[in-house]
């Protein structure tokens, strides 16, 4: 297959970086003595990535600690991090909930990120937290495209955002799974796609759409292309993870262990000299999605998640078990899944309806 270089794939674009969305306003009450802070974190937030690194953890949820972290010791002064108690987090905690009004889940987020830096890095426990003022969890259900719905976006994206929400969609991943997937996760003789690093770590297998394999072999055909383009220009490989980087050094060479969905452009590290390739960026995607969603001219509000719950609400409409369907996004607790229940009309006998309909 000839591959068109001009193809918008390979247009060249910033690798941008995402913010932090939970900020902080500049100007923080001064919630300690004067006489204690000012003092230097670096070696505590040292500890925590090297925490974070042991239990192999996502580099997103490193990011996220250090971020709530990094708001605490704002909040505090920078006082000694030896010195913090459980005062000083239930303080932080209500400040939060109270004065900056945040929503249950990032609430609870930080409540996740400051235990993490207390039991793991500080060596404290938080002690009893019933003073915190929390925020209490809403229901949450999860927006649905029709099946029309999801045509007409994926109708209104260029190649290859379209090529990727159509695996958010037809097989369940989340974006950052999709991204993630490399050449040898594919197999198409079986007809099985291998997720290898899912939420939590986790391993799962799912059937490769039957409508998507001319076009996924196509798309990989425009890969291997750009893979002989990368190694005539003597780059360094993609990236890969420590593991399999300590055990094989080529590997990141290999066409195997290509991502599936290449960044467009190659990334310079400093440190080491070398021009390698990273994966799609997720901001890239995303933009692409919202466009996508305005032209589309939907009236729900549409992210690329949107595709994950619209294919698990759309089996469950087909009558599948809501065991499979447990195991083919990779939850680790049925009720999890259950949320789907809510996404479906009932088709029970005692269905409700509108006494307009009587």
């Amino acid at each position: 297959m000839v591959t068109d270089m001009k193809s918008p794939y390979f247009v060249q674009e910033k690798h941008n970086v995402i913010n932090d969305s939970h900020s902080l306003p500049s100007k923080i009450p001064n919630h300690t003595e004067s006489s204690n802070t000012g003092q230097s974190w670096q070696s505590a937030y040292q500890r925590l990535e090297n925490e974070i690194k042991v239990r192999q953890y996502s580099p997103k949820t490193l990011k996220s600690y250090k971020s709530w972290v990094r708001k605490l010791q704002t909040y505090t002064q920078s006082k000694d991090p030896c010195t913090l108690d459980s005062n000083d987090v239930k303080k932080f905690l209500t400040y939060l909930a109270v004065e900056q009004d945040l929503s249950a889940s990032s609430q609870n987020l930080a409540f996740n990120a400051l235990l993490f830096f207390y039991r793991h890095v500080l060596g404290k426990e938080f002690g009893k937290t019933d003073g915190i003022v929390r925020a209490k969890r809403r229901l949450y259900i999860p927006v649905v495209l029709s099946r029309d719905e999801v045509n007409r976006v994926i109708k209104a994206l260029k190649y290859p955002y379209s090529l990727v929400v159509k695996l958010l969609y037809g097989c369940g991943l989340s974006l950052s799974e999709c991204l993630n997937l490399r050449i040898n996760n594919f197999n198409f003789d079986t007809g099985i796609l291998t997720v290898h690093d899912g939420k939590g770590k986790k391993k799962r297998t799912l059937p490769i759409p039957e409508v998507l394999d001319s076009e996924l072999k196509a798309h990989m055909e425009k890969v291997a292309h750009l893979h002989k383009i990368d190694l005539a220009d003597n780059y360094n490989g993609a990236f890969m993870f420590n593991a399999i980087e300590k055990k094989y050094k080529h590997a990141g060479k290999e066409f195997i262990w290509q991502w599936f969905f290449p960044a467009k452009t190659l990334t310079f590290v400093a440190e080491t000299k070398e021009n390698r390739r990273y994966y799609l960026h997720e901001s890239h995607v995303q933009k692409a999605i919202k466009r996508a969603v305005k032209k589309a001219k939907l009236t729900k509000r549409a992210t690329a998640h949107t595709f994950r719950h619209s294919y698990a609400s759309h089996l469950l409409e087909a009558n599948f078990d809501i065991r499979t369907i447990q195991e083919l996004l990779g939850h680790s607790n049925i009720r999890t899944t259950m949320i789907y229940t809510h996404t479906v009309k009932s088709k029970t006998s005692k269905e409700a309806i509108s006494p307009l309909d009587l």
